[in-house]
């Protein structure tokens, strides 16, 4: 049996959580909302004025499920967490690893290539969609310059030169991510991508779901004893989750770009879900976060064939598919990190 470690997101102002038995009830405007059992969660994800008792978190505690404290808007302010899992002999080589940049580099160069790679799938699977409403010249173009920044990932040791074709492929990717959006266009038009504050409807829906991807990323590491902190492709910073930012590159296309475009294309969300606030911050309403929260728990749901375990899983097992292959990798068990290739 697999726990699918799914995320509990609270977005009701003033919601009290607390524990019922095995479960964990959420209580708004004086009644329980939802009951669910602690063995179908791993982690809660709490938006703005929501309260938990201090018993929840003591059992949240000891089953291993985080609980995280979000600003209305998404902005992360406090962890509480359990004790730390994994043996300390696999997180001892994983800063071993982190200390040698020629090591680093190897895992870096795979998760840098499956990015690029997912980008140009993300192009080539809109041009298959939408390529009578694109223009479909300059995005083919783009698919093929990132080919080429592939093949240079791939053969590349150096970890500086690494971060700069991530940084050039990026660039293409992003020069044609507005042709991808095929509906909507005068609402939700994409420029570059901006972000502390985003200043535009699109790199407001990025920036959210990248949350969201970020937190899941950070659960599936720690529950597989790694450290989120310390990474390969991203050198350390106090506060910052360097390997949860390593893992997100290669997920980056795959989850948030392609849930971002298909919520505005299928016309799931519309202007009047975002706001701008006087400091020109575009920010996501009460509705706009429901919308995309559900959005990104349905795609959650979605089943796809692991390319290289080759089972069936839901996308959200794949997150923490992919940390206990990292695991493998550094223990050892196998020769190099399988970074995950849409495909």
């Amino acid at each position: 049996m697999k726990r699918v470690l799914n995320t509990l997101y609270v977005m009701s102002q003033g919601a009290y959580l607390k524990k019922e038995g095995e479960a964990i009830a959420v209580k708004a405007g004086g009644e329980v909302k939802l009951r669910v059992p602690i063995i179908s969660i791993g982690s809660i994800v709490c938006f703005g004025d929501a309260l938990i008792s201090p018993t929840l978190m003591g059992f949240c505690a000891r089953s291993g499920v985080s609980i995280s404290f979000m600003s209305i808007y998404g902005r992360f302010l406090a962890r509480v967490e359990g004790p730390t899992a994994g043996n300390v002999l696999l997180r001892r080589e994983q800063y071993r690893i982190s200390d040698d940049l020629r090591r680093s580099a190897v895992i870096a160069r795979s998760i840098v290539a499956a990015k690029i790679a997912n980008c140009r799938s993300v192009i080539l699977r809109a041009l298959r969609d939408h390529g009578e409403r694109m223009r479909a010249e300059e995005a083919s173009r783009a698919t093929e310059e990132l080919k080429w920044r592939i093949d240079a990932a791939l053969q590349e040791r150096d970890l500086d030169r690494l971060r700069g074709i991530e940084g050039d492929a990026a660039r293409i990717y992003f020069e044609v991510f507005n042709e991808l959006i095929v509906a909507q266009k005068a609402d939700f038009s994409f420029e570059d991508r901006n972000r502390r504050p985003p200043l535009d409807r699109v790199n407001a829906l990025l920036s959210f779901v990248y949350m969201m991807l970020y937190h899941d990323l950070r659960s599936a590491l720690e529950t597989t004893g790694l450290d989120p902190a310390v990474g390969f492709l991203h050198r350390d910073r106090p506060g910052r989750m360097s390997l949860a930012l390593d893992l997100m590159e290669e997920f980056r296309p795959f989850i948030a770009e392609r849930l971002v475009l298909s919520i505005i294309n299928l016309k799931q969300i519309d202007q009047k879900d975002l706001s701008v606030s006087e400091s020109g911050a575009v920010l996501l309403s009460d509705s706009g976060r429901k919308i995309v929260v559900s959005a990104y728990q349905k795609r959650k749901q979605d089943s796809i064939v692991h390319p290289y375990v080759g089972e069936e899983m839901h996308v959200g097992i794949l997150l923490q598919t992919q940390a206990v292959l990292l695991a493998r990798h550094i223990r050892g068990d196998i020769d190099g990190y399988p970074a995950f290739i849409w495909k």
